[in-house]
């Protein structure tokens, strides 16, 4: 008689295998897969702990709540000594040369966008540690002022000015303009808006006409004058 059909115990299974049924893992820590910091949060703590370092060893010591804006002046000139960048004197043959044909004697010091940025992480920093953001030294007006006068004076010295970035001019458009000394209206939900020349800060000003007033527009040779009403 067959074995297979008859009442008797039926074979034995194979042992689970671990290819087959996987051990059940064990549960992450909380925050172990969060993403590494970025480099601007990495170069950030670096200098924090510099800083630190820098008032411990401080004569006599410091501490972070005495802290004021000369104390972060001091420091930036000692960052001067670790400086990779040569700054000409006034009375080298290269002042003002930006790119000398020669090697000279003038000092290496730190750039001025290298302590600008170094200042911005600080005093980032400075807040994230509990810092009240109105004591903060690294926002102080003695250190704008020394960032200016690095600026100028490396500027000067290296031949290479450092130029503010221009805004971009934003194109106005005039819709239903009649002819000249006549009226505009903007229409339904519509607005004329016309840059005026001459705010302190270079930009342009806008004067916008919204729905529902009248804008009588007086040309002239080269400006244009605005005369709003309300309806």
């Amino acid at each position: 008689m067959d074995s297979a059909s008859g009442g008797g115990a039926p074979p034995a299974e194979p042992p689970p295998s671990a290819s087959t049924t996987p051990p059940a893992s064990a549960p992450q820590p909380e925050g172990s897969s969060a993403a590494p910091p970025s480099r601007y949060e990495s170069q950030k703590r670096r200098d924090w702990n510099t800083f630190l370092q820098y008032l411990q060893n401080h004569k006599p010591p410091l501490t972070l709540a005495r802290c004021s804006g000369a104390h972060v002046i001091e420091f930036l000139k000692y960052l001067d000594q670790f400086g990779k960048t040569k700054v000409h004197i006034s009375g080298c043959p290269y002042f003002g040369h930006p790119n000398p044909p020669a090697p000279c004697a003038c000092p290496l010091k730190q750039a001025w966008g290298s302590l600008d940025a170094l200042i911005g992480r600080l005093r980032a920093a400075y807040e994230e540690n509990g810092g009240r953001p109105e004591a903060n030294p690294f926002g102080a007006r003695a250190v704008r002022i020394y960032l200016r006068e690095v600026r100028e004076g490396q500027a000067k010295a290296r031949g290479i000015p450092y130029e503010k970035k221009k805004r971009k001019r934003t194109t106005t458009t005039v819709s239903a303009v009649s002819s000249a000394g006549g009226t505009a209206s903007g229409g339904a939900g519509g607005a004329i808006s016309i840059p005026r020349k001459g705010n302190n800060d270079g930009g342009d000003d806008n004067i916008s006409v919204e729905a529902g007033s009248s804008a009588t527009l007086t040309p002239t040779t080269d400006t244009t004058n605005v005369t709003t009403t309300t309806v």
